[in-house]
């Protein structure tokens, strides 16, 4: 045991006089990293202004089941959802895929800017935390083929359920979707073309049984995907699909 004797010297105390500098210095480098609005680059509590946030097209008015944008029409179901309804119980996307979220997607998904993928997700998560109707038990994200994520060198859904999850919260499953075949890209074919190509494309890799699975995925056009994976899911069991999207077409 050591002698109990007093320290002396500068480790002994250290005078609140001495401490001021540091804090000043602290001080600047505060105001230095204060955040700044990731559209305008205003000064900012959050990840975007008051100004550009509420001039964002949040998809406020849209289809009870499916997301679909409506114009000034809540609590509504789209025709299409009207005449058939679709194999997932409900979706969630954040925006409308219009000016300037659809080229901020863009950005993220082909060019590899994560930043931008990162301020979507957390707009995502915000949107939820108002709009989500029930609590999913496991968040899956959409996945892509070795081939086309060896490409890409990443699954963009991936890197949005990571962010969302933590707050649902509920369980994330990486790999608990994989995709079995290396489909043609889904855009420019129609929904007929696009549902063919998607057929047997998914397989479930994770017991889901009695679940409310929520599938995570960039943007909701025709809903064939969501379709198709919601199927793969039920047939292994899920009780209950949620898609949750960035922004809807």
């Amino acid at each position: 045991m050591l002698p109990d004797t007093p320290v002396s010297g500068k480790l002994a105390s250290t005078p609140k006089a001495r401490l001021q500098p540091l804090r000043r210095i602290f001080g600047h480098l505060a105001d230095a990293l204060e955040a700044r609005c990731f559209l305008c680059g205003a000064r900012s509590r959050g990840y975007l202004c008051k100004a550009c946030f509420h001039a964002l097209p949040w998809n406020d008015h849209a289809c009870l089941h499916c997301a679909r944008p409506l114009p000034d029409l809540p609590g509504k179901l789209c025709g299409a959802c009207t005449r058939a309804t679709p194999a997932f119980d409900n979706a969630q996307a954040a925006f409308s895929y219009a000016w300037p979220v659809n080229q901020l997607v863009q950005r993220f998904k082909f060019h590899g800017n994560l930043a931008t993928g990162r301020i979507l997700a957390l707009a995502l998560r915000d949107y939820l935390d108002i709009h989500q109707a029930s609590l999913p038990d496991l968040v899956i994200p959409v996945p892509l083929h070795p081939r086309r994520l060896a490409q890409r060198g990443f699954n963009q859904a991936s890197e949005i359920a990571r962010i969302i999850a933590p707050s649902l919260p509920a369980d994330l499953n990486i790999d608990g979707l994989v995709r079995t075949r290396h489909t043609s890209a889904q855009s420019g074919l129609d929904r007929a073309a696009r549902r063919r190509n998607l057929r047997h494309a998914f397989e479930c890799h994770r017991p889901v049984r009695g679940l409310h699975v929520a599938v995570v995925d960039d943007v909701i056009t025709t809903g064939s995907t969501a379709e198709t994976i919601a199927r793969t899911l039920k047939r292994a069991g899920a009780e209950r699909v949620t898609l949750y999207a960035l922004a809807r077409a």
